[in-house]
């Protein structure tokens, strides 16, 4: 009688496990499936700010380019002239340092 017994709880055990067990896997599918979709979604965002960089900034860097490119030739054009644009030069850099301290000082003292 025992051993009957013993077989049939055996056995309900076995159905139960097999639930459980079912339950999981369903669990663990349903977790796969979104990561999937979240792996997904990253490899379109990352594909979308790729293009964003690359497109921009290489934009940006080509009319940055073009205006020092200009602004090079401007200066040497002024310090090639005569006297009367090097003077003008001499104040241009003059008020560049002062303007260089006048920021580092306003900076220094934000931070304080």
């Amino acid at each position: 009688m025992a051993d009957w017994n013993r077989g049939q709880n055996s056995s309900a055990m076995d159905e139960v496990l097999d639930a459980e067990n079912k339950r999981m896997t369903d669990n663990l599918a349903n977790k796969a499936s979104r990561l999937k979709l979240l792996a997904l979604d990253i490899d379109r965002e990352t594909d979308t700010q790729n293009r964003y960089l690359i497109d921009g900034m290489d934009s940006d860097f080509s009319s940055v380019t073009g205006l020092l490119t200009g602004s090079v030739k401007r200066f040497s054009g002024m310090v090639k002239s005569g006297r009367d644009n090097r003077k003008l030069l001499c104040y241009i850099s003059i008020g560049v340092v002062v303007l260089f301290f006048i920021l580092y000082f306003l900076v220094s003292h934000a931070h304080t």
